[in-house]
C-alpha cells in the first residue's frame, strides 16, 4: 500500500512572512514565478499522491486557493507530462491549530487510512514511498521527517529531536533552543508527518476534546509531546533531499536561489536555457523574446550574471544588469538599472537608474527613477517615488512612499 492522500493545514496567518502574506495565504505567495502551493502539489503528485485536502481557515485563505486550484489541479510542464491532483477543502469550521484542522478534514471526509501531513510553507524533496515503508517497518503510530541542520546557530528556529538509543525512536523535542549546546541533536522537525490509521481514533478521543477547548492543537507544541508521553511509538525518518521552511523573507530568498540551481527545467517551467539564465514561456512570441535577450547579452547591451529565472513577457531596458535574480511575468525594468540577489514578482514597473539588492519586491509595485532598495521587503501594490532610498525596510501593501525619502530600519504599515 502507498500513501494516496495528503493533508495540508493552512490556518496560520503567516505573520513571519509579512509583508508578503498580509493579504494572502502563505501557500499563494509567488515563488519561482508560480504560487508556492504549486510546487508542493507538484512534489506530492510526483510521489503518486492522488488527493490533497487543504485545511483552509478564514475566507481569503479559501477564496484565493479555490479560485487558483479548483477541485482538480493540473501542474503544466513544458515536456507535456502534466501532473494532476484532486483538491478538497476544509468545511467552514474554524480550527484552533494545525492538528485540529487535520482532525476536521479526517472526520468530514471520513479518511480511515494512513496519510501524509505537509505544512503549507515548506518546500521538500522526500520519497514518500520510502518514508511510508520506514513507517510500516517500525510499526509507528506517527513518523516525523527530520532534517539535519549543519549550521547549529539555525537550530534556535526549530523543534530539535531527541532520539533514543536506536537512533529512530523520538523521545521528545526541544523547541527553539536558545543556545546550540541546549539542542539534543541537529535534527529538526520538518512538519512532515505520516499518521497511522489509529491516529484518527486518537483525534476522536476525549483527550482531544479537552485540548480543543484549551486551544492546544498544535502538532509541535501540544500533540507530539502528548502522544510521546502516552507511550505511542513515534519515529524519525531522515530527509536526504532538500527541505526549506519558507516562514521568513530571509528563508524565502535562500530557498529560491537554492532551488533555482537544483530543480529540473521541467519543474521550473523553463523552455530556454542560456548559460545560467532560465527563461519561461513556450509561445512563439516568448521564444522571440528569449532570443532577443540572449542576443542583447552577447552584444553587451545588457548584462546577465549568476543564476537567473525570467518569467514571460519581460521588458528589459538598455544597460540593465541582473545578477542572481528571479523576475516574474510582465515586469518592466528601466534603463541603467542593477538588480542583485533579489526576487521581483509579477507585473512590476521598475524605473531607470534603480539599484535593488538582497530584497523581495511584491506584486504590482511601481518604483520610480533613481531609487535604491537594499535588504528590504516590499508588499503588493506599493508605489515608491523618484530618488527614494530604502535600507532594511518592510513596506505593507498599498503604501505610497513619497519622492526623495530616506528610510532605514523601519516597518511601514
Amino acid at each position: 500500500m502507498s500513501i494516496r492522500k495528503a493533508l495540508i493545514p493552512l490556518g496560520g496567518l503567516g505573520t513571519r512572512l509579512y509583508p508578503l502574506t498580509v493579504e494572502t495565504s502563505k501557500a499563494m505567495v509567488r515563488f519561482l514565478n508560480r504560487h508556492l502551493i504549486d510546487y508542493i502539489l507538484m512534489k506530492l503528485a510526483q510521489n503518486n499522491v492522488k488527493e490533497v485536502y487543504l485545511g483552509v481557515s478564514g475566507f481569503f485563505n479559501y477564496r484565493d486557493l479555490y479560485d487558483h486550484l479548483g477541485s482538480v489541479f493540473t501542474i503544466p510542464l513544458p515536456s507535456g507530462k502534466n501532473l494532476t491532483i484532486r483538491v478538497r477543502y476544509q468545511p467552514n469550521i474554524n480550527s484552533v491549530g494545525n492538528a485540529h484542522s487535520v482532525k476536521i478534514l479526517m472526520e468530514y471526509y471520513d479518511i480511515r487510512e494512513p496519510v501524509i501531513v505537509v505544512q503549507g510553507d515548506t518546500i521538500f524533496d522526500i520519497r514518500i514511498e520510502d518514508m511510508y515503508k520506514f513507517h510500516e517497518e517500525n510499526n509507528a503510530f506517527m513518523t516525523i521527517a527530520l532534517k539535519p541542520i549543519e549550521d547549529k546557530k539555525e537550530l534556535k528556529h526549530f523543534g530539535v529531536a531527541k532520539l533514543g538509543k536506536d537512533n529512530k525512536t523520538i523521545e521528545g523535542f526541544i523547541e527553539k533552543p536558545k543556545k546550540p549546546e541546549e539542542a539534543p541533536s541537529n535534527l529538526v522537525n520538518t512538519g512532515i508527518y505520516i499518521l497511522s490509521e489509529d491516529f484518527r481514533r486518537y483525534l476522536e478521543s476525549p483527550i482531544i476534546e479537552e485540548k480543543i477547548k484549551k486551544k492546544e492543537m498544535d502538532f509541535g507544541k501540544n500533540i507530539i509531546p502528548d502522544i510521546i508521553s502516552r507511550g505511542k511509538h513515534v519515529v524519525g525518518y531522515m530527509v536526504k533531499g532538500y527541505w526549506f521552511d519558507i516562514g521568513t523573507p530571509e528563508r524565502y530568498l535562500e530557498a529560491t536561489f537554492t532551488l533555482l540551481r537544483i530543480l529540473e527545467a521541467d519543474e521550473l517551467g523553463v523552455t530556454t536555457i542560456y548559460n545560467k539564465v532560465k527563461m519561461q514561456g513556450k509561445t512563439q512570441l516568448s521564444k522571440q523574446l528569449h532570443a532577443d535577450i540572449i542576443r542583447r547579452d552577447k552584444e553587451g547591451k545588457i548584462k546577465l550574471l549568476g543564476d537567473i529565472l525570467l518569467g514571460r513577457h519581460i521588458n528589459i531596458g538598455e544597460n540593465v544588469e541582473l545578477d542572481t535574480v528571479v523576475v516574474d511575468n510582465y515586469t518592466i525594468i528601466g534603463r541603467n538599472t542593477k538588480i542583485k540577489n533579489t526576487v521581483v514578482m509579477d507585473r512590476n514597473i521598475i524605473g531607470e537608474n534603480v539599484v535593488i539588492e538582497n530584497s523581495i519586491i511584491g506584486r504590482h509595485v511601481r518604483i520610480g527613477n533613481n531609487v535604491r532598495i537594499i535588504n528590504s521587503y516590499i508588499g503588493n501594490n506599493v508605489a515608491i517615488g523618484d530618488g527614494t532610498v530604502l535600507e532594511k525596510v518592510k513596506v505593507w501593501p498599498h503604501k505610497t512612499i513619497e519622492a526623495n525619502a530616506y528610510l532605514g530600519n523601519i516597518t511601514i504599515r
